[in-house]
C-alpha cells in the first residue's frame, strides 16, 4: 500500500483533464482499497443478460454501488435478494467513463441475521424432506394430564407464566422442572440432555418454553440436534419458543405448536370450572341413567312375576302336553305301519306275477305253439317255394337254346368250341361240329363264301 498516495498526483506542478483525474483516482482508489469486506443490506438488485450482477450496498446512513462480475457471481451458492444483509469483499474503484464510485466484488457471504435465515431455511427444507413435520408421526395430547414436565430456564418469567396457569386453571396437575439454558453456546447440548432426561420420566407431556428474542437468541431452538432429539421423544411435546411471530425449526417438529409458554400451559391445564360443570353434567347423566335401568327392570320384573305359575300347574300342562304327544306318536306310528304294510302287499304281489313256475309254464305254453305252427309253415313255405321253382324252369326253358334247338335249329363250334357266327369266321375244308337238339354231326366246310341265303320262315 502507498504512504502516501497523494505525493504521486503533484498538484502543484501539472494540469489534469477530466480523464486523467478519474484515472489517477480509481488507481489511488484501488491501491489504498484494495481487498476491503464491508457490510450492508442489498437494494436495487440487478442481472443484465451478460450474467454480472449489480446492486447497491447500503445501512442506514450510507450507501454504495456495487459490481459483481460473471465469473464472481457464479461462485455465490445463497440467492441474492433485495433487503437481504450481506458482508462483501473487494476492492474500491471509479468507473472512469462516469466518475461513479463503486465496489468491485470477489465474494458475497450473508451477514447477521440473513446468514442465519439462510441456515434455517436450508434445515427445515432437509427435515421436511426426511418427515419429521409430517402429520403422522404428531402425537395427540393427553386429554387429562397428571405429571408435566417443563423444559426451560430456571429463572425469568417464562417458568412464572406457566406455573400461574397451572395453579389458576389445573392446580392438581405436579410440575416438573427440567432446568437448562435456552441462550448460548451450551445451550443446544443442555437441551437435549434435558428432553432425554424428561422423556425417560414418563411424563404425560412436555412444555419446551422460552421466551422471545432476537433470531440469534432463539438459535439454540434451529439446531438440528435440537430437532432430532424433539424427533426421538416418545413423549407428546409442546413446543412454545418466543413470541407469537417467532417461528423455530423445534415447533415445526413437536408435536402442537404454541405461540407463547402461557398459551402451551392453557393447551394442558385443563380448566377446573370445566371440569366441575362436566363432572356434574355426567352426574346429572349417570342418575338419569340409573333411573331408566331402575324403570325398565321392574318393568321386566312385573312381566315376569305375571308369567310366573304354580308348579302344580305346570305339572299338568306337561302332563297333558306329554298326552298329547304320546297320542300323535301312536298315530304317527299306526299311520306309518299301514304305509308299509301296503308297501309289503304290492311287493308281494309283484313278487308272485316274477315267480319261476309262472314264467315257465308260459315259456312252455308258447314252446308247445311254435312246436304246432312250425311244421305248418315248413309245409306251406315248400309249397311256395315249389312253385316258384316250376315257373323259374318254365321262363329258363323258354329261354334255353336247347328249346331252339328242340325246334329243329343247330350250333356251329369250332376247334376251340367257340360259336361260329358269321362264314367269314371259317375256312374251307375245316372241320365243323353242329350242335342239334338231340346229338352231334361233325361236318365239313366246303364252301365259304359269303353270299346271303334267304330262308323262308314258312318252310
Amino acid at each position: 500500500m502507498i504512504k502516501d498516495p497523494f505525493a504521486r498526483l503533484g498538484l502543484d506542478r501539472e494540469v489534469l483533464t477530466v480523464s486523467q483525474l478519474n484515472g489517477r483516482a480509481r488507481v489511488l482508489l484501488e491501491d489504498v482499497f484494495s481487498n476491503i469486506w464491508v457490510e450492508g443490506e442489498i437494494s436495487n438488485l440487478a442481472r443484465p443478460a451478460s450474467g454480472h450482477v449489480y446492486f447497491t450496498l447500503k445501512d442506514s446512513g450510507a450507501q454504495v454501488r456495487c459490481a459483481l462480475f460473471r465469473q464472481n457471481a457464479a461462485r455465490v451458492r445463497q440467492a441474492l435478494k433485495d433487503g437481504l444483509a450481506v458482508k462483501v469483499r473487494g476492492k474500491v474503484s471509479l468507473f472512469e467513463g462516469r466518475g461513479d464510485y463503486q465496489l468491485i466484488l470477489d465474494t458475497v457471504e450473508p451477514a447477521g441475521d440473513g446468514a442465519l435465515r439462510l441456515a434455517f431455511d436450508a434445515l427445515k427444507e432437509k427435515l421436511s424432506a426426511e418427515g419429521l413435520f409430517s402429520a403422522e408421526r404428531k402425537v395427540p395430547l393427553p386429554a387429562h394430564p397428571q405429571r408435566i414436565g417443563i423444559i426451560s430456564s430456571p429463572t425469568g418469567a417464562v417458568i412464572r407464566d406457566i406455573i400461574s396457569v397451572f395453579r389458576r386453571r389445573a392446580p392438581q396437575i405436579a410440575l416438573t422442572l427440567i432446568p437448562t439454558a435456552v441462550q448460548g453456546r451450551e445451550a443446544t447440548a443442555q437441551i437435549v440432555r434435558a428432553l432425554k432426561l424428561a422423556d425417560a420420566r414418563g411424563f404425560d407431556a412436555l412444555i419446551l418454553a422460552r421466551g422471545g428474542g432476537s433470531l440469534e437468541d432463539l438459535w439454540c431452538f434451529n439446531e438440528e440436534a435440537v430437532a432430532r432429539a424433539v424427533d426421538a421423544c416418545v413423549t407428546p411435546i409442546v413446543s412454545a419458543v418466543g413470541h407469537e411471530t417467532d417461528v423455530s425449526i423445534s415447533d415445526f417438529v413437536a408435536d402442537v405448536r404454541a405461540p407463547t409458554p402461557s398459551a402451551a400451559a392453557e393447551l394442558l391445564a385443563p380448566d377446573a370450572g370445566d371440569l366441575v360443570r362436566r363432572v356434574e353434567s355426567l352426574h346429572r347423566r349417570l342418575v338419569m341413567r340409573m333411573r331408566d335401568r331402575l324403570m325398565r327392570d321392574q318393568l321386566r320384573l312385573e312381566g315376569l312375576t305375571r308369567r310366573l305359575r304354580h308348579p302344580g300347574e305346570r305339572l299338568r300342562q306337561q302332563a297333558q302336553r306329554l298326552d298329547d304327544l304320546d297320542m300323535r306318536m301312536r298315530r304317527a306310528f299306526e299311520r306309518s305301519l299301514n304305509i308299509r304294510r301296503e308297501r309289503l302287499i304290492r311287493l308281494e304281489t309283484r313278487l308272485a306275477g316274477q315267480h319261476p313256475g309262472r314264467q315257465l309254464a308260459m315259456l312252455r305254453h308258447r314252446l308247445e305253439s311254435l312246436a304246432e305252427r312250425l311244421p305248418r309253415a315248413m309245409r306251406e313255405g315248400l309249397k311256395t317255394r315249389r312253385v316258384q321253382l316250376q315257373n323259374q324252369m318254365q321262363t329258363l326253358h323258354i329261354v334255353s337254346p336247347l328249346a331252339t334247338l328242340g325246334r329243329g335249329y343247330s350250333i356251329l363250334l369250332d376247334e376251340r368250341g367257340h360259336a361260329v357266327r358269321n362264314a367269314a369266321q371259317t375256312q374251307t375244308g375245316q372241320r365243323l361240329t353242329a350242335k342239334l337238339g338231340e346229338g352231334e354231326l361233325l361236318v365239313r366246310v366246303e364252301d365259304n363264301h359269303l353270299t346271303p341265303v334267304t330262308l323262308s320262315l314258312l318252310d
